[in-house]
């Protein structure tokens, strides 16, 4: 190693909550077709899970806790208010219509109208040595159902994801009802197909060795489970664009375990039955890229952050203006 060789860590937890020395969060619009993507904001802050709004004009962020919009036309910043509701994390999505965001905060699921306050508790109590936590990922079509993934301790074991189980609850509130009661392992990103049939998701349920999580989908009661990536690498969050026709999900290198921050990776895409797979785009970030849909309202886009460090890259050139 020279002098000149940058000194950063690789494959940090995913729950890191700021940013390495001379690291930028770059949120960049991606090219369905493979055109040239297009740097839209940077920033010296972490940010992460761009969600594309249905009018086409906005991108909801989540940093330091809270929830932003980045105007697509002006470039300008706007916090939304929560309400004092805080420890916001990337696990948000909007509603079919548009008017709300369904997002995760320090455990629990909430709602707020995309212009700010009346915000919402939608998830319900647990006692708290379960350490019930609520990560939020997919909204039905219909927009009656949330499903996420549920973590908890078990028994006297201090372990907060001592299970951990894929889920669905009603947006207006209401009963938890798991989906993968019985299994062991990972399960994450639970995402439903643009008819409501299926909800897609990763999972180590068919894994040989640790972490192989590959993508599956199941019948929104729990059924059906099938396996749709059979590759080598460990793939995440599969995320429908609006025509039902294309996936896109985060595809880690061989062996890697959970879904770290700041790795070398791949935006994959497939359709929904597990063919065509092509890479879309290589990056330098994981944890805070693509965990929620970010598709654009045409499906001809999509939005992503990227997290390259001064003197390695890992992103794209860098736009003049920062927040």
């Amino acid at each position: 190693m020279t002098e000149d060789t940058p000194t950063f860590e690789t494959g940090r937890w995913p729950g890191r909550d700021d940013l390495q020395p001379g690291q930028t969060t770059q949120i960049i619009l991606g090219d369905a077709d493979g055109g040239a993507a297009e740097l839209v904001f940077e920033s010296d802050r972490l940010f992460e899970a761009p969600n594309w709004t249905p009018d086409g004009r906005g991108l909801v962020l989540n940093s330091e806790g809270g929830l932003f919009v980045l105007d697509l036309g002006s470039r300008d910043l706007r916090a939304i208010d929560t309400q004092g509701v805080d420890h916001v994390n990337n696990d948000h999505i909007m509603s079919p219509d548009g008017s709300s965001i369904y997002f995760s905060a320090a455990g629990s699921l909430y709602s707020v109208p995309l212009e700010g306050g009346d915000v919402r508790r939608i998830s319900n109590d647990f006692p708290p040595a379960m350490q019930y936590f609520y990560w939020l990922h997919g909204v039905s079509p219909d927009g009656e159902m949330l499903a996420y993934v549920a973590t908890h301790a078990v028994g006297e074991d201090p372990d907060p994801r001592g299970r951990i189980r894929l889920a669905t609850i009603p947006a207006a509130g209401g009963d938890d009802v798991y989906l993968t009661d019985h299994e062991v392992g990972h399960y994450d990103g639970p995402e439903y197909s643009r008819d409501g049939a299926w909800i897609y998701y990763n999972s180590e349920e068919a894994a040989t060795r640790p972490g192989h999580a590959q993508i599956f989908r199941m019948r929104p009661d729990g059924s059906e489970h099938q396996q749709l990536t059979f590759d080598d690498r460990v793939n995440w969050f599969p995320h429908f664009d609006p025509a039902g026709e294309q996936i896109l999900y985060l595809s880690y290198a061989p062996g890697t375990q959970s879904h770290p921050a700041d790795v070398e990776l791949l935006i994959r895409a497939m359709d929904p039955l597990g063919g065509g797979v092509r890479d879309v785009v290589s990056l330098f970030g994981g944890q805070g890229s693509l965990n929620v849909n970010s598709w654009n309202p045409e499906g001809t886009r999509f939005a992503y952050a990227a997290y390259p460090i001064a003197g390695y890259g890992g992103g794209i050139d860098r736009w003049e203006n920062r927040s």
